[in-house]
């Protein structure tokens, strides 16, 4: 677990001159360097100073390194951050004391707890240094499947259908056993409990690049009656008529990839709308988004699966660890599919449902008050994961939450009959 989270952080800072590491102001996206010594001060200040009673390894800078102390604007002001080799020497020597003492097998049980909630949460600023590449526009990961750009697009989007799945009582969830290695999760995921849903049918593929355009070319944007009220806010924050990725180009769209434009190929998922954007094609379409018990029923089935296959992680059945960047039609991976015939329902892209992120019922904080808390309420649940995200941190029942407005992160969708 550790050797590979390791690896892949570094090859994500590597590639990248120090001009490139300056990166200007972005509200989504963090300095890179700053994301190293985090992930080495999370190991730090929740496992390593503990042992032996020993203190800081990087005294004096747990202010700057801490996400709760060190405002985000803070983050890219002179002298704050310390320079990439000073950052990089400190997160390598708690790399090295993290890969000792798991290999001196004396963990006991709740310090293995804290190694594995710990490499989790890199997992996750491995997807949030990805996303920043694609928001600076930088190449892309040297870790992702070269894949040749096609100039020829499909004609067609193509569409399995809808997945019946029936009346019943769903397992939501994950007990509220004590915090452990084995069987890991997050205060988020528990407690676990039944769902009763009446029957529905759910998409079996996420929405395509060509199903989405059929809405962009309709005009939508400019059809306020297919927006909420809070949609219709945004819409006035920006011009919004189309997703930020698109532009026209010779009369046919192009999409943003990374450090490229490449043309929309309508078999692929649509990637980085918003929920105001997703909420409105649904409309569009006579339509609608899944709630997200709806959406874990379809992913789990009655008996609960860890993943939508079985309780083993299968990397071959998914697009993940930024191997092929969301860059799949929409009807691949069939042997990934869920008991219902869902396809891709882990790994692609988030996808978002109508449920604001909040606590289940009986939540109590983990060893991190921070987590899931400070989301809370304003943020809406997505689930599933994404191309971006860490195979090793993704199951059925985790639970992501963002802002209804971000566009600028892994997110798409799938869509309910009415």
């Amino acid at each position: 677990m550790l050797n590979e989270t390791n690896t892949r952080t570094l090859d994500l800072l590597n590639d990248l001159s120090d001009d490139q590491l300056a990166v200007p102001y972005h509200r989504g996206i963090n300095p890179p360097i700053w994301e190293l010594g985090h992930c080495a001060f999370f190991y730090d200040f929740f496992l390593l100073r503990h042992l032996n009673n020993q203190g800081a390894r990087m005294p004096g800078y747990d202010d700057v390194w801490d996400s709760l102390e060190n405002y985000h604007e803070d983050r890219w002001r002179e002298g704050v951050i310390p320079n990439k080799a000073t950052t990089l020497d400190y997160y390598l020597s708690i790399i090295e004391e993290m890969r000792s003492f798991l290999q001196s097998g004396n963990a006991i049980p709740h310090q293995m707890y804290l190694c594995a909630y710990s490499i989790y949460h890199q997992d996750m600023h491995i997807e949030s240094l990805i996303q920043a590449r694609q928001a600076l526009t930088y190449p892309e990961p040297t870790f992702t499947t070269k894949l040749e750009t096609s100039t020829q697009t499909s004609t067609k989007p193509c569409s399995l259908g809808d997945a019946i799945v029936p009346a019943g009582s769903y397992p939501i969830g994950l007990p509220a056993a004590p915090p452990s290695f084995e069987g890991f999760c997050f205060d988020n995921e528990k407690p676990g409990f039944n769902a009763e849903l009446d029957a529905f049918a759910i998409s079996k593929t996420l929405v395509s690049c060509g199903e989405f355009r059929e809405f962009v070319e309709d005009g939508s944007y400019q059809n306020k009656n297919l927006w909420c009220f809070g949609g219709r806010h945004w819409l006035r924050e920006d011009t919004h008529l189309h997703p930020p990725s698109w532009k026209k180009q010779d009369g046919e769209w192009i999409l943003q990839r990374f450090d490229g434009w490449h043309p929309l190929q309508p078999n692929h998922p649509v990637m980085f709308v918003s929920y105001w954007e997703a909420e409105a094609f649904c409309r569009w379409a006579g339509r609608r988004l899944p709630t997200e018990y709806e959406w874990e029923a379809a992913a789990r089935g009655p008996q609960g699966n860890r993943y939508p296959w079985g309780n083993t992680m299968d990397t071959t059945r998914v697009d993940m660890d930024g191997k092929r960047m969301g860059q799949v039609a929409v009807d691949e991976f069939p042997k990934g599919a869920s008991p219902f015939g869902c396809l891709q329902m882990l790994g692609t892209a988030w996808e978002w449902t109508t449920n604001q992120y909040l606590p289940y019922d009986g939540f109590c904080v983990d060893m991190y008050p921070y987590m899931s808390t400070l989301q809370f309420g304003d943020h809406k649940t997505t689930k599933g994961g994404s191309c971006a995200t860490s195979s090793q941190l993704i199951r059925n029942t985790y639970r992501q939450a963002y802002y209804p407005s971000r566009n600028d992160v892994f997110t798409g969708f799938r869509t309910c009959a009415i």
